[in-house]
Parts: C-alpha cells; sequence; structure tokens
C-alpha cells in the first residue's frame, strides 16, 4: 500500500525488527556454546569448546541478571601453550581459577612486559590493550573466568572490525611503563584498593564492613583505570549477610564455603541458589539478593562487575549500605521476613553449623 504524499520506497517483504542484538550475533558466530539462565552451578566443571579467535577451548555464559551491560566466558589454555594475541575495545577482568602462568601485555609498536600468576591471581586488561596468556604448566590447562563489557560495546558500535582491530591507545591508562603490573596500589579508606594486580583473592585480607552483616569483610578493587570493578566478600560461619538490591550485571562467583542465595524482585517470591566454590550468580537490576553461610567454614566470594568507583558511569554515592527506609538498597536485620531467619536456622542445623546471628530486637 502507497501512502498518499510519500515517495516510493522498495518494499522489503519482512519486518524491520530484529531479535537479536548486534552482540548476540557476534557471540553465535564464534562457535562456542552460551550458558544462560540465572546461575552456574559449578564453573570449574562447565563444559568448553574449541574457540578459534582465541585458540583454545572456552564457553560465553550470558546470565539473566546482565542487563546485557556485561557478559562473562570461561577459557582453558592447553598445558605448556599460549592463547592467540588479542586487543578489543571493551574492558575485561580476569580471575584464574587453576594453573599457573603468564600474561604479556604491550601497546602496538610498543614494548612487551609479562607478569605471572597462579589460582587466585585478579587483573584487569587495560582498554584496547595488546595481551597474550600463556599457560606455565606442561601437565595441564590452565583456566580462567572473565568478565567483559562486550555486550555493551557490541551493541553501541554493532562493528566487529572497530572493535577487535582498532589502532588507538588508551596511553593515560597503559603506556607500557615498567612495573604496571607488579601488585603495588593504594589502599583508601573506604575500603578500595587501587592496583592493577591481585595475586591471590583467595587469601588477601578484606576489611570489617559491619554495616553490611555481622562479621562481614570486603575489600573493593580499582584494577587499571577501567569502569569495571570487583570486590571480595567474607562473612563467618553461621552468619548472613543482609539482603541488598543494585543495578545489573554483578557476577557474584563463590571463592570458599558454601551455602546458599535468596534472590526476589520487590513483592514476589524469593528463588533459592544453592552454592559452593565456583558456583556462579548474576542478580538482576533491582532484585534484592541475600548470601547464607551454611557450611562449616568461612564464605567468601568474588564479584566481578560493571560498578567502578573512581570512573562511575552513573553519579552519587553508592548506598549498598544504607537500609530502603532511608533511601538506600538494604534490607536490615529487624525489618526482613522473620521466614528468611527461619529457614537459616533449619539449614545451619542439617549441617551442623553453630547459628552466630545477632538477636532481632
Amino acid at each position: 500500500m502507497k501512502a498518499e504524499g510519500l515517495p516510493s520506497y522498495e518494499r522489503i517483504d519482512r519486518n524491520a525488527e530484529r531479535m537479536d542484538t548486534p552482540y548476540d550475533t557476534w557471540a553465535a558466530s564464534q562457535g562456542v556454546d552460551v550458558v544462560k539462565g540465572f546461575g552456574v552451578e559449578n564453573v570449574y566443571e562447565v563444559p568448553l569448546k574449541w574457540w578459534e579467535r582465541m585458540g583454545g577451548n572456552g564457553v560465553f555464559i550470558n546470565l539473566d541478571g546482565t542487563g546485557y551491560l556485561d557478559d562473562a566466558y570461561v577459557c582453558s589454555i592447553p598445558p605448556g601453550k599460549s592463547l592467540r594475541p588479542q586487543r578489543h575495545l571493551f574492558e575485561e577482568l580476569v580471575y584464574i581459577l587453576e594453573g599457573r602462568g603468564a600474561t604479556t601485555m604491550w601497546q602496538e609498536n610498543g614494548p612487551k612486559q609479562s607478569f605471572e600468576w597462579q589460582k587466585g591471581s585478579l587483573f584487569a586488561i587495560p582498554l584496547n590493550a595488546c595481551y597474550q596468556h600463556f599457560n606455565g604448566q606442561g601437565d595441564r590447562d590452565a583456566r580462567f573466568i572473565s568478565v567483559t563489557s562486550a555486550p555493551l560495546v557490541f551493541n553501541l558500535f554493532h562493528c566487529e572490525d572497530f572493535i577487535l582491530n582498532n589502532p588507538y591507545v588508551f596511553s593515560d591508562r597503559f603506556k607500557g611503563e615498567d612495573g604496571y603490573f607488579g601488585g603495588k596500589g593504594r589502599l583508601y579508606n573506604d575500603r578500595v584498593l587501587e592496583t592493577n594486580f591481585v595475586a591471590d583473592a583467595i587469601s588477601i585480607e578484606p576489611i570489617a564492613w559491619h554495616e553490611r552483616g555481622k562479621g562481614n569483610r570486603t575489600i573493593f578493587f580499582e584494577l587499571a583505570e577501567s569502569t569495571m570493578g570487583a570486590h571480595v566478600s567474607q562473612f563467618p560461619v553461621g552468619i548472613y549477610k543482609k539482603a541488598h538490591r543494585h543495578g545489573p550485571g554483578a557476577h557474584v562467583m563463590i571463592l570458599t564455603g558454601q551455602g546458599y542465595s535468596f534472590m526476589w524482585p520487590e513483592g514476589a517470591e524469593r528463588m533459592r541458589f544453592g552454592w559452593g566454590p565456583g558456583s556462579l550468580v548474576v542478580p538482576p537490576e533491582g532484585w534484592f539478593h541475600q548470601h547464607f553461610n551454611s557450611g562449616d567454614q568461612p564464605a567468601r566470594y568474588l564479584a566481578l562487575k560493571m560498578l567502578s568507583r573512581r570512573h562511575k558511569l552513573v553519579p552519587g554515592k553508592i548506598k549498598s549500605d544504607v537500609s530502603v527506609k532511608q533511601g538506600g538498597m538494604q534490607i536490615e536485620y529487624e525489618d526482613e521476613d522473620p521466614e528468611i531467619r527461619r529457614l537459616f536456622e533449619e539449614e545451619c542445623a542439617r549441617s551442623g553449623a553453630e547459628v552466630k546471628m545477632p538477636k532481632v530486637v
């Protein structure tokens, strides 16, 4: 049907609207599986397939709570081998799951520098820097998990060549200077460690943050001048953290301990997610979530996310430890559904853990 007063356009016999995104199209072209859902039971055991671009085996993890701000992938490096050199215009945080090795980093036509890593190491790839990962062990794979801003960048530019083959050097982030990944840093009063390399996130000592729950300890990481951030949080046996909510894309991975988490949108039924070392969950935007240590050792998790305290995407104070009654994002113990504590006491009784929660007045 020709609209009166309009020129004659070419008629296309299909709808213009697409159901997927440019990022989805790119991810599908990589030839590896894509894990979806609310969580992953164990990232150490998720099956991997050959990934030509990387030169190793890998898998995408695109969970429901990312809001297409970020994604994750797991990749392995064969014994005594290396992955292919990479560079890209999306940011990336890397956590070493297993093995020992090294990464070489450089800017185009600049000097190369290498740093070693082990299980538990955490670092960021400076934006658009060239890099290559090496497995330093000859008898077993090395495995890592990365969280990246690839969905945001691919959906904004929808041009693979621009994103993966861009020569621009972000010299304000990384000039190739010696010692960049030496592990030095600056610790701020608000539990923020500004560094470019964390040797072992499993053993690093977090700082007390009782506003988030009895016995809670947390340390935040600002890495490589990135707009992404990370933190490690630990809480004792027989304790659970206060429920809170925030924006999308926080990949919460369990490092030690056994327990479970609740997630729920306000006014809806709670979802339960049991966890142990290697479990991964991403709470959707605005959903309350709450973590419970019902095991026999302190629980520790690593959160990798699109949230920097130094290079913010949204201005203002982060109110993760402020009560919802005061305009914050947290539910205090005295304001939570009493059923939450009753269920926790039952879980601890089954596991033999002593409940150490403070009394609610």
